[in-house]
């Protein structure tokens, strides 16, 4: 984002040298967009903190950061060479120092704060954001950057810089090789002969560059726009994060830069620019709900408005300007978005710590008044401490030399020991992480111990916290289940693959997750399970299926593939989930379910519908097992109320009975204590991660499951 004054037009690598007053000639200084940037940097820290919703202010960060850095190039190009290799260095050394210093005060306060089990994915995430990726790492997991609550990242929020990151290199890139190309034009000759055509006359070479760029761009603003339009409906979860479709609004921001020199406003019309944009940047975040459907259409709102205040004072004197233009340019909006980029840096760090303190969703007004006020101070300090030493081009009377080498090396130094320490976390947990394979069952009773009150003996828990990450289902281990991004249905056989009889199992991680158990049951019992799994999708025939908020229409038309390949292949039963938590707690069985039981049922399928089971949630937000162990928690301290859990009758019970078909069971017995559902039992950790089982504990649940399933199936 242009959060940072890196990309105004005057930087990096020059000094501020335009009066207050001076005409916003092309190239000259902007304090309305430095204003600009200090109400955009207010909403986004305001919206995080206490609306929970998306402000607009990055679209807006994203528009000036395309305004300003290609203003710089083509200017640079204009005097002779762009000077890619300098241009790397002087922006990496402009916004690598407080990233850097922000990186590390995350990964103390990880260590100090948050348990052991948490360090690799920070470590990741740290990465990540240190080499300008952040934004994918997020996309590969659609993390959801709408919450905020303790669970998130304190890194969430660096998606954005990385998208600036690489924006800036393609552009760069782009520019230096339209003006190294036209360069070579004039030295061969070309461009006099070219000239004699009247247009290419007037246009000029100079000219020529700009016309180049601004046709390149617009297709490419174009192109970017169309894909994430489509995103939108389709993965937004990935769309969200997604560099090419975000691409768009910078490059709008390049086309300002290229075409504002030649536009010349009459004043009513600057006047209604103007007002018209404040207005629209300060109610984007009421008016849309920024996560779902952002960078689609809808962006059109803050970009829009970002290049109307653009417009509005582009060419004119100080004094010429709209009323909204110089109120952006008053002293304390310019200070304020001066060190927006500090800002945006350790707000969001500060926000998810704070929450993970006080175990909440919302900071609440006084709370957040403490994030922002500690948000602000650590913001100046990075600023005048770190970021301004740093300047390529410092005033010697302000920042001496030798300040600014300490400075240098002190970054230098923090930043090894960042990458260094982040890469170890890394490597030492993902050493740690294995599924554990068979267990002793005299030691590892798991669900027999409840069951069955097996004894269970004194032994360690497998498995470890550690190990817990990796000891996944099946399906997910052999690439057998279709992902989040994966239209195409991808089926696998376990249990006993040469048997005639066929159980089906069909939906998302939640069915997949009953696979161990099941591959032990087929293999004794000898028949075959056939999977039909989607993450994200437990089988549905609605029209506009939704996953974590987002439409999820993959979803959609592979549960129509698959209810219409189950009425073809025709297996003995059909195996799925029957319930799902309850926002307000409990388990519930949404009318989705029941609408899939008709369609499976009108296909004259037989059809099994397991319970559910339990997630684990405090106050609405869900938690890791191994999280809570690891920060010092018990089975039953890190576990679930079962009466918060579970609902006291199936809820699957009644809609059920207007299905002959239909047949419920419910091992939650073998999960769940009287009063508590613990997070591990017999010695066997219960939970890989915040609701799955693991599959050392899927395996133990055999025995139970063999008997809810005999009844039905009669196949022993």
């Amino acid at each position: 984002m242009s959060i940072s004054s890196t990309d105004h037009p005057t930087a990096p690598g020059s000094d501020r040298q335009d009066a207050p007053d001076a005409p916003t000639r092309p190239g000259a200084y902007r304090r309305d967009l430095d204003g600009l940037r200090g109400v955009a940097i207010a909403l986004v820290v305001a919206f995080h903190i206490w609306a929970g919703r998306v402000s607009g202010g990055v679209d807006v960060f994203l528009v000036l950061s395309g305004f300003f850095f290609t203003g710089m190039l083509v200017r640079r190009a204009d005097s002779g060479s762009v000077g890619v290799l300098t241009t790397i260095r002087r922006t990496l050394r402009r916004l690598l120092p407080a990233m850097v210093v922000v990186l590390a005060a995350v990964v103390v306060a990880t260590v100090v704060l948050l348990p052991h089990t948490r360090w690799s994915n920070i470590a990741g995430q740290t990465l990540a954001s240190l080499f300008y990726y952040q934004n994918w790492y997020l996309a590969l997991s659609w993390s959801d950057y709408l919450a905020a609550d303790p669970s998130v990242s304190p890194l969430q929020h660096l998606w954005s810089m990385s998208v600036q990151g690489q924006m800036y290199l393609v552009v760069l890139l782009t520019v230096a090789a339209v003006a190294w190309v036209l360069r070579g034009v004039v030295r061969a000759g070309a461009w006099k002969l070219a000239a004699e055509y009247p247009l290419l006359r007037r246009i000029g070479q100079d000219g020529m560059l700009r016309l180049t760029l601004a046709v390149m761009f617009a297709a490419a603003a174009f192109i970017s726009f169309r894909h994430a339009g489509e995103g939108v409906s389709t993965q937004q979860g990935w769309n969200y994060y997604d560099t090419f479709a975000r691409a768009w609004e910078p490059l709008v921001g390049g086309l300002l830069a290229l075409a504002a020199p030649l536009i010349r406003l009459p004043r009513p019309t600057r006047e209604v620019f103007a007002w018209t944009g404040i207005a629209a940047i300060a109610c984007c975040g009421w008016m849309v709900n920024g996560s779902l459907v952002f960078p689609g259409p809808a962006a059109l709102i803050p970009v829009l408005a970002t290049a109307a205040l653009i417009l509005a004072g582009a060419g004119r004197d100080t004094a010429d300007q709209p009323v909204v233009n110089r109120l952006l340019a008053t002293g304390p909006v310019v200070q304020l978005g001066g060190f927006a980029y500090a800002l945006y840096l350790w707000h969001w760090p500060m926000l998810i710590f704070y929450l993970g303190e006080q175990h909440q969703r919302r900071a609440g007004w006084l709370g957040g008044l403490v994030i922002i006020l500690i948000s602000l101070l650590l913001a100046f300090v990075t600023h005048h401490l770190v970021e301004e030493p740093l300047r390529l081009r410092s005033r010697p009377a302000a920042t001496p030399a030798l300040g600014r080498v300490l400075a240098g090396v002190a970054v230098s130094t923090v930043g090894v020991l960042l990458v260094g320490s982040t890469l170890a976390w890394q490597w030492s947990m993902g050493a740690k992480a294995h599924a554990v394979g068979e267990l002793d069952p005299a030691k590892y009773p798991g669900a027999e111990a409840l069951t069955d009150h097996a004894l269970v003996p004194r032994a360690p828990m497998r498995p470890t916290t550690e190990e817990a990450p990796a000891d996944i289902p099946y399906p997910t281990r052999d690439g057998c289940i279709s992902d989040f991004d994966t239209r195409a249905v991808t089926t696998c056989t376990y249990g006993d693959r040469d048997a005639h009889r066929t159980l089906a199992v069909v939906g998302n991680s939640h069915a997949e997750h009953w696979i161990p158990a099941l591959q032990i049951l087929g293999e004794q019992y000898r028949f075959r399970v056939v999977v039909y799994l989607k993450m994200g999708c437990p089988l549905t025939v609605a029209e506009e299926p939704v996953y974590k908020g987002q439409q999820n229409p993959d979803c959609r038309d592979w549960s129509s593939e698959v209810i219409d390949r189950l009425g073809v292949e025709r297996p003995d039963y059909v195996f799925t989930t029957a319930t799902r938590p309850s926002d307000n707690g409990g388990d519930e069985t949404p009318q989705d379910y029941v609408d899939v039981w008709s369609a499976l049922s009108d296909r004259g399928l037989q059809l099994i519908g397991i319970r559910d089971t339990p997630w684990l949630r405090r106050n609405g937000i869900r938690y890791r097992a191994i999280d809570c162990l690891a920060g010092g928690g018990d089975r039953l301290s890190c576990g679930i109320p079962r009466a918060e859990a579970l609902n006291a009758e199936n809820p699957a019970a009644t809609p059920a009975a207007a299905f002959p078909n239909m047949h419920l069971i419910d091992p939650n017995d073998a999960v769940c204590e009287h009063d508590i559902c613990p997070v591990a039992e017999g010695n066997i950790l219960i939970y890989h991660d915040e609701h799955h089982l693991t599959a050392s504990y899927s395996r133990s649940m055999a025995p139970e499951l063999a008997r809810e399933l005999q009844p039905i199936l009669d196949w022993w």
